[in-house]
């Protein structure tokens, strides 16, 4: 027999990465903007923010994301009630498929945004430089990372795109960034989910136990810890507390409450007990956290404000 290769093509292929950033932002966070020669697209995970694209300025609320072409100036600013969280990365790509992404924005899937997390979980393994900090231009690679893991960020990276380009073609994007209700919301074990995640927010202030939310939806504890594993990757009282801490973490940025307050509104036992389960979760104190966030803010305004002043003096000279 006579064996021919076939060689398969490939529509999108990603060259290099240029930056990958997780940023926690104050809630009244500015962005003046920048463009560069690469894409960029930024996704909304938590917050609703204005985003400007060349002249048009539109909002993204949690779940959204848009795409930066190279060379499109772009900007953002904080304007929902709560502090944003946003998840930036910037990438080189020729491939002509990336013409799709020209001036597009939607609200991801399920299946999009863990594709992302994939890319951030796989990121904090393999570069060494934090993904906290914005004036970081090009990611360093660890001494010591997983098997492939380089090649792993490319790969889920590629699939996210050729995963966004199926899902939403062009009959299906919308002009502005509405929320919308996921199209993964369709089988009884996500709907399910989705209600119990509803109801630990609304007792995100309580000290919610398994036997209240088994009751609350007639479901048993070995089934209730079994859908969250498969899920979530962890127990129902695990995830509850994380959002315990992520509520924490937005309290923190918008400065409404002090600590010992932040305490007793989530029903904490002790503001002791709220600082270690706080640093257990974050690696950081609350004091360090806030310390963290508002140094990164204010940075970021000195040099848009040193920027601003040197093109004052400019102007004056000339």
């Amino acid at each position: 027999m006579t064996y021919i290769r076939t060689k398969l093509q490939k529509e999108i292929q990603i060259d290099s990465i240029v930056t990958l950033h997780y940023f926690e932002y104050m809630r009244d966070f500015i962005f003046q903007g920048e463009s560069h020669d690469f894409w960029e697209f930024l996704y909304v995970d938590n917050g609703t923010v204005s985003v400007r694209y060349d002249n048009t300025w539109m909002t993204l609320n949690t779940g959204d994301i848009i795409f930066h072409q190279p060379n499109e100036f772009h900007a953002i600013k904080s304007i929902g009630k709560n502090s944003p969280n946003l998840i930036a990365i910037s990438f080189i790509c020729d491939s002509p498929a990336m013409e799709h992404f020209v001036h597009k924005n939607y609200t991801l899937t399920n299946e999009e945004r863990a594709l992302i997390s994939y890319i951030i979980s796989e990121g904090k393994k393999t570069f060494s430089t934090p993904m906290h900090i914005p004036t970081i231009e090009q990611v360093q690679i660890r001494e010591k990372t997983p098997f492939a893991s380089q090649q792993l960020i490319i790969l889920y990276l590629e699939l996210f795109l050729i995963t966004c380009i199926r899902n939403h073609p062009e009959s299906t994007v919308s002009s502005s960034a509405i929320p919308k209700d996921s199209p993964e919301k369709k089988s009884a074990k996500m709907e399910r989910m989705d209600r119990i995640i509803q109801f630990m927010e609304l007792h995100i202030c309580e000290q919610l136990k398994l036997a209240d939310i088994c009751n609350e939806f007639s479901i048993s504890r070995s089934s209730l810890q079994s859908l969250f594993h498969s899920e979530k990757g962890c127990g129902a009282i695990d995830y509850f507390n994380r959002m315990k801490i992520q509520r924490s973490k937005d309290i923190i940025r918008d400065g409404t409450m002090n600590f010992t307050e932040i305490a007793y509104f989530l029903s904490y036992s002790s503001l002791p007990y709220f600082s270690k389960q706080f640093k257990a979760a974050t690696g950081m104190s609350p004091s360090e956290y806030s310390s963290s966030v508002k140094g990164m803010t204010e940075a970021l305004r000195g040099v848009h404000k040193d920027t601003r002043n040197q093109k004052s003096g400019k102007n004056k000279r000339l």
